[in-house]
């Protein structure tokens, strides 16, 4: 079949895939946006925010496209051209809800669990995939257990890592580093991605989470050097702080200026690796054999 039609395939299928989360997260219940117990009676309670058609909804939709259109790009000659319908269906579905964990941990701070069990679900048909179609890692006459433990252990070991990570933070500094949610995301994109995969997921995240800390650093420097300015030209210091204090406390956490959401980098390190996993492949088995490695 003409390329062109699996490109113009992906770009309707992406522009409908954002079109559909935007709408469909405008409806998701207000609960599933909040942190666990908050109540509309609660004294710091804050509405859910929403996707707006622009920029979120806009966003989404690119993303998507973007995401089927490289899917297309690098997949074609090992998932379309030998047909292999459980990997295509793990990428059709998993990039959109994987745009909405972005969208979540971004306008309010948490990761629905109800995404989080999709993911998982995505990874378990991953698994199957597979086990029933092959793995591009491993060769056709490999045990069927091991593609399994290798998306099993990624799995436990990615969402143990960020646990300890977590745990060492709140620990030592006495501040929460990574919550529950980027915790149970990792353990189901472990299944997506398996042990090779979750290299890449890993460096993804970092290397992105990086670009945007930079800014944020930046800004944070500047927010505190007015900070002072303004506490030291004011007629009483001490009242001016305090009351620069009081305005800290009445910001929501999830609109904290100095927070930044681990979980978007995350969901982008795995839909990176689940779009171009052949790639990935190709580049690691050629390392890997160069040190006298083989699958």
């Amino acid at each position: 079949m003409n390329i062109a039609f699996y490109y113009l395939f992906a770009i309707v299928a992406g522009v409908l895939a954002g079109a559909l989360i935007t709408y469909l997260f405008g409806i998701f219940p207000d609960k599933w946006l909040q942190d666990y117990g908050v109540t509309p009676e609660d004294p710091d309670y804050r509405p859910s925010k929403r996707m707006r058609p622009f920029p979120e909804g806009l966003i989404a939709c690119c993303f998507c496209t973007i995401c089927y259109c490289v899917a297309v790009f690098f997949c074609k000659q090992v998932y379309i051209d030998t047909f292999r319908p459980m990997h295509l269906t793990v990428i059709f579905l998993v990039v959109p809800v994987l745009n909405l964990v972005m969208m979540s941990d971004k306008l309010n701070r948490i990761i629905p669990d109800q995404f989080t069990i999709f993911i998982g679900f995505c990874g378990l048909l991953s698994v199957a995939a597979d086990v029933l179609e092959g793995s591009v890692w491993f060769s056709p006459d490999v045990k069927w257990w091991i593609p399994v433990l290798n998306k099993v252990i990624a799995s436990v070991v990615g969402g143990g890592v960020i646990w300890l990570i977590g745990f060492l933070s709140i620990t030592f500094l006495g501040k929460e580093g990574m919550g529950m949610g980027d915790v149970w995301l990792l353990v189901a994109t472990g299944l997506i991605t398996g042990c090779y995969g979750l290299i890449v997921l890993i460096y993804v995240s970092i290397f992105s989470a990086l670009i945007f800390a930079v800014p944020l650093l930046v800004r944070k420097t500047k927010r505190i050097a007015a900070e002072k300015k303004r506490i030291a030209e004011a007629d009483d210091p001490r009242a001016e702080k305090l009351k620069i204090q009081r305005e800290k406390a009445k910001i929501h956490f999830a609109e904290d200026p100095d927070y930044m959401a681990f979980g978007p980098f995350l969901a982008l390190g795995c839909a990176v690796f689940a779009i171009m996993e052949p790639f990935f492949f190709e580049k690691m088995y050629q390392t890997i054999n160069l040190f006298g490695v083989y699958f």
